[in-house]
């Protein structure tokens, strides 16, 4: 009374020692190779339906062995080893209401300049205008346009309270101290 199986379980036995040298070229690592050899034999016999008699059991337990062995370091390539957590402490996402109110204040600040440091503030911050520019469009000199830019930058951090970058919040902050304001204003 023997199976069809027995004779499969047999072969796969015999093939062992073939693969574990061929895991252990693939992997570099006895421990690591001996987990895809068990890999591989696992998922041979989950597909012994699938092989296909008087082909090479050899190259069909190497395809097998090949194929996960690939998947797996595609796998394990997107993971971060992260045994004490430092990773998973620095991937914060910063809650986005801080972010919506601080433009809601800016919107209502910009609103209550006077139409001309508005004007000059929005060429130059927002339109990304030089100042010579600024001054043809205004119809204005441009020390003109320098002090109404001026003159609006400092309202409206009075208006909102701003004191420093770190107002803004952690996020904005480390994107403000990276371009001080005096090389912002001195490349215009």
């Amino acid at each position: 009374m023997t199976s069809p199986a027995v004779p499969l379980k047999e072969a796969l036995l015999a093939q062992i020692p073939s693969i574990r040298a061929f895991a252990l070229s693939l992997t570099g690592n006895r421990d690591r190779a001996d987990d895809l050899v068990q890999d591989t034999l696992m998922k041979a016999w989950a597909a012994a339906a699938s092989f296909q008699e008087g082909t090479s059991l050899r190259a069909w337990l190497y395809t097998i062995m090949r194929n996960n062995f690939y998947s797996e370091h595609r796998k394990r390539w997107r993971e971060v080893q992260d045994v004490d957590g430092v990773a998973a402490a620095g991937l914060i996402s910063l809650p986005a209401q801080h972010g919506h109110l601080d433009l809601a204040d800016f919107r209502v600040a910009l609103a209550r300049l006077p139409a001309d440091q508005r004007e000059a503030l929005i060429l130059i911050g927002a339109s990304g205008f030089s100042y010579e520019e600024a001054a043809v469009i205004c119809g204005v000199a441009i020390g003109t346009i320098k002090s109404r830019v001026n003159r609006a930058r400092q309202r409206l951090m009075q208006q909102m309270a701003v004191d420093s970058p770190s107002d803004f919040g952690p996020d904005l902050a480390v994107t403000v101290e990276a371009t001080p304001i005096s090389q912002t204003v001195s490349s215009n």
